[in-house]
């Protein structure tokens, strides 16, 4: 019996409501906690397994389903491999998740947006990044990619485009950005605004009311700052691709560049500001936000006018009712921590430290990227 089970194939199979793959995780009950696949269940006996002690495993049996396809994950796929063993043994159809926990942190998925001529949004579930690919013609322009190069070639081989440009919607905190290798392999720009770009000598910078060109079409500059000095917004046709300005259930936190309170507070005021702005576009303005964090539907996208209720996103509501102070006390009250080896990733996309054997390690984790 084969073993294993990709995590694409995971990932591609819990977004089916007709599928009933049962995805059980081995992992510590804390690791468990902090970061894991929507809708798996936890059974804490990593420990064990790695010293092949099997009777913890044994003992949940009776809780496992008998008539579903289970898939195993661990850390890096080898205690989960042992755990599909035992369940073989006893008769259950289990594998092991290939890589573990860090195989789902690289799995990237395609979709094309119905109601958004010319964008492809790819989805990072294990990380909730997002990013996009925008097109018109034979010519796409590549928006906040992860260090994964070949996810944009492939998706941009696949449609018959040729890059033309990469953007980055800010200086990302919370993943390794590939804007600009993927940039320098295309030999065409790596757009970014002059005040995220630090250390950086190969930037085209962009500011508000710019536009980068792509096909018979132009991805539109809005500057949105607030969560970085630098966070722009693209406007193309009907939407607005957000960065991490504004998601579908948040907006983008204002710590991470300077945690004082005093500097919090000044973000959030100019947070505030740019989304006052983004309220100015069309309620039927569909929203692509730069991250999710629960969020189940594919692809991520809502119309600007739903975001204004606050049960849908609390902290645009307050903008939408023009509240600054209920908006800037919310944000301050209610930050999470900060995104795992944040200060370390910021380096990298400022360009002041190279990306060394450890990018893609300092990425895995939960996205941590909204105010609250």
């Amino acid at each position: 019996m084969n073993n294993t089970v990709s995590p694409d194939e995971v990932a591609r199979r819990i977004q089916d409501p007709d599928d009933d793959l049962f995805v059980l995780d081995v992992r510590n009950e804390a690791d468990y906690e902090e970061w894991r696949i929507p809708g798996s269940t936890n059974v804490p006996v990593y420990d064990d397994l790695l010293d092949h002690e099997f009777g913890s495993l044994e003992a949940h049996l009776d809780n496992l389903p008998e008539d579903r396809e289970i898939a195993i994950i661990c850390v890096g796929g080898v205690t989960s491999s042992r755990a599909a063993a035992v369940l073989q043994d006893h008769g259950f159809d289990a594998k092991s998740v290939a890589g573990g926990m860090n195989g789902w942190g690289r799995v990237h998925q395609a979709y094309e947006i119905g109601d958004a001529d010319g964008v492809v949004q790819i989805v990072r579930p294990g990380t909730g990044c997002l990013s996009y690919l925008v097109h018109d013609g034979d010519e796409a322009v590549v928006v906040d990619p992860s260090q994964f190069l070949d996810v944009y070639v492939d998706a941009a081989v696949a449609r018959d485009l040729d890059i033309v440009g990469v953007a980055d919607t800010h200086a990302h905190a919370d993943h390794v950005s590939g804007g600009p290798d993927l940039a320098a392999e295309h030999e065409v720009p790596y757009y970014l605004h002059e005040a995220d770009m630090a250390e950086r000598d190969d930037v085209r910078s962009v500011a508000d009311g710019d536009s980068i060109p792509v096909g018979q079409r132009d991805l539109d500059v809005a500057y949105t700052p607030g969560h970085t000095p630098g966070s722009i917004s693209f406007r193309f046709g009907g939407t607005v691709l957000s960065g991490d300005t504004l998601f579908l259930r948040s907006v983008g936190r204002p710590d991470l560049e300077d945690s004082a309170e005093d500097a919090v507070r000044a973000a959030a005021g100019e947070l505030f500001d740019s989304l006052t702005g983004l309220l100015a576009l069309p309620d039927g303005t569909l929203v692509l936000p730069g991250h999710f964090s629960e969020e189940t539907h594919r692809p991520l996208a809502t119309e600007l006018g739903a975001l204004r209720d606050e049960a849908t996103n609390e902290l645009f509501s307050y903008a939408a009712e023009g509240d600054r102070t209920a908006f800037v006390e919310t944000i301050v009250e209610s930050l999470a921590d900060e995104p795992a080896n944040y200060n370390r990733i910021k380096q990298i996309n400022w360009g002041r430290e190279e990306a060394g054997e450890d990018a893609e390690a300092l990425e895995l984790g939960p996205n941590n990227c909204a105010a609250n």
